[in-house]
């Protein structure tokens, strides 16, 4: 099969495989998005906060059932799906009703009152994930509406990476590896999630790719294709595995990467523009260090590519803080009030910035001893690390795009979020790297007799 239909095969197998889980996926977080998405398409207050709580339910509700019928002592007792379901909905519809009826404040917006004024604020300034749900709630209902577009984004997901890994040159059966690996560790897990999350990163895999476009393409500098032609000369004879030949047609222009990395960083502010600014500064960072790289190493200029994709990340900080502060979202010191407060449900902290630093520093601490614990994920990010070196110029944009994900989870320090999505981003690294590192598993070196040497078979005197 040509690669394309592997990828679609791989995107396939994922897809079918998330049946398992229609519903109960959502987090408290996911309410706020779902209702923002449903008032967006033209729903009523009353009727979104309906429809959400009646698809929060039913996942909390299978749950339950699920859980009974493996439990040891009443797995044989009736089904608590509808009492579990009953209490729920009632419970968050009473709340809604009494925020409501309170109007003001309380009702501003798009998204349904299930939090306190301060706290939905901050999702009213993230439409992206909204905006793109409404075609598929529209369509399919709330239910198969979020499944279906979780599993577009979680899927375009793991097809970025073989792109991502095709363009800088590796062989199809480990761009496909990668797009597995994406699908199998927690990033899969975290972009089927109803949440901004999916959306980070895929547009994040975006402007990766868009690097990788930059870096390699035919309209890059004279620097990047000797770089390109010394990786291409060090790899021995293989076998067809659909490695792409350095200046075919298949290899994107540095324009075209270049579109796909600003792109990237202008959805990425309506998704979370924490991100678009986190991601911006890193790949701003990352091209600084190949552009000081090359110049010590070579003694030439850095290359337009480069330039541009600092440039581009710049503008993306700039921007991001420019129109945060036009806009009035809210600010860094009331994110650490929500933090410290437990979502507002305490009194603002005094001092938040000192409490802040004490609790960022216990909170590594705990981190790491839990990382110690069970190191796959330091092993992975280690493994993913070493594969980049073997890409110097492409690796450092890559280590830029997974401490996105370090950047998130250092801006809130909070050991009992599950999952560990805010720092999913980091997962990039081995997802994309391993690969890389296992690259000389597939291009293993074959012995060529030296020139006029006799040969093993049909030798005469």
């Amino acid at each position: 099969m040509r690669p394309r239909t592997w990828v679609l095969v791989l995107a396939g197998v994922f897809a079918v495989l998330q049946l398992a889980n229609v519903t109960g996926r959502d987090t408290p977080d996911s309410k706020n998005y779902v209702s923002y998405a449903l008032t967006l398409a033209g729903t009523g207050k009353r009727e979104a906060a309906a429809e959400t709580v009646d698809w929060v339910c039913a996942g909390k509700a299978s749950a339950a059932e699920r859980a009974q019928r493996v439990d040891v002592v009443r797995f044989h007792a009736p089904s608590p799906a509808g009492r579990v379901f009953a209490q729920c909905r009632a419970g968050e519809l009473r709340r809604v009703e009494r925020r409501l009826r309170a109007g003001g404040a309380q009702t501003d917006g798009h998204v349904v009152p299930f939090v306190a004024p301060r706290l939905r604020r901050i999702f009213e300034v993230r439409p992206g994930y909204p905006v793109f749900l409404v075609p598929f709630v529209t369509v399919f209902g709330v239910t198969w509406g979020v499944w279906l577009a979780s599993v577009l984004v979680a899927g375009a997901g793991g097809v970025l990476v073989f792109l991502v890994l095709r363009t800088v040159s590796v062989p199809v059966p480990l761009a496909l590896t990668g797009q597995a690996l994406y699908y199998v560790l927690p990033v899969g897990t975290t972009a089927m999630r109803p949440m901004a999350e999916g959306l980070m990163l895929a547009l994040t895999l975006t402007a990766l790719w868009g690097c990788a476009l930059v870096l390699t393409g035919r309209a890059g500098t004279e620097a990047a294709r000797a770089e390109a032609a010394r990786a291409e000369a060090a790899r021995a004879p293989t076998a067809r595995l659909g490695r792409p030949r350095l200046g075919t047609a298949r290899v994107g222009t540095a324009r075209v990467g270049t579109a796909l990395v600003a792109g990237a960083l202008v959805a990425l502010f309506a998704v979370k523009h924490s991100q678009a600014l986190f991601l911006g500064a890193c790949l701003a960072g990352a091209a600084a260090l190949v552009a000081l790289w090359r110049r010590r190493r070579d003694g030439r200029s850095p290359g337009r590519g480069v330039a541009v994709i600092a440039a581009v990340g710049c503008g993306a900080v700039a921007g991001t803080l420019l129109l945060a502060r036009l806009l009035r979202y809210p600010s860094e010191a009331e994110s650490v009030q929500d933090l410290l407060t437990g979502h507002y449900a305490h009194p603002d902290r005094a001092h938040p910035w000192r409490e802040f630093l004490h609790l960022e520093f216990d909170f590594w601490v705990e981190w790491l001893r839990r990382q110690l614990s069970a190191p796959l994920f330091p092993a992975a990010l280690a493994a993913g690390a070493c594969g980049a070196r073997r890409r110097p110029a492409f690796g450092v944009f890559l280590l830029a795009a997974a401490a996105t994900g370090i950047l998130t989870q250092a801006g809130h320090p909070d050991i009992t979020i599950f999952g560990d999505r805010l720092i999913v981003l980091a997962w990039l690294l081995p997802v994309v790297g391993v690969p890389l590192l296992l690259e000389p598993l597939v291009h293993r070196p074959v012995p060529v007799p030296p020139q006029g040497a006799p040969r093993a078979v049909g030798i005469t005197r």
